[in-house]
């Protein structure tokens, strides 16, 4: 949960596994298990830039996506 809600906050921003796990506290390790996970169910796209270098963004082509940015802002709109 804390890796998807960090690339639902950054949406339009394309982003490292370095930089979530930084951002998140999470280990590199564990933050490519969770994006793995996530690209294997369409919500989070991959980037290849070269050999070594990939970004991250989630999709928001997916109708699963839609439903969790929803839910997300919902609750958001809920507690604040």
């Amino acid at each position: 949960m804390t890796v998807l809600k960090n690339l639902v906050e950054k949406q339009n921003e394309p982003t490292y596994l370095s930089g979530i796990a930084q951002e998140t506290g999470l280990s590199h390790a564990s933050v490519s298990r969770v994006i793995t996970r996530l690209m294997a169910s369409g919500v989070v796209r991959e980037k290849i830039l070269g050999k070594h270098l990939r970004t991250f963004q989630i999709n928001m082509e997916s109708e699963a996506t839609s439903a969790i940015v929803d839910f997300y802002n919902k609750i958001n709109e809920a507690v604040n």
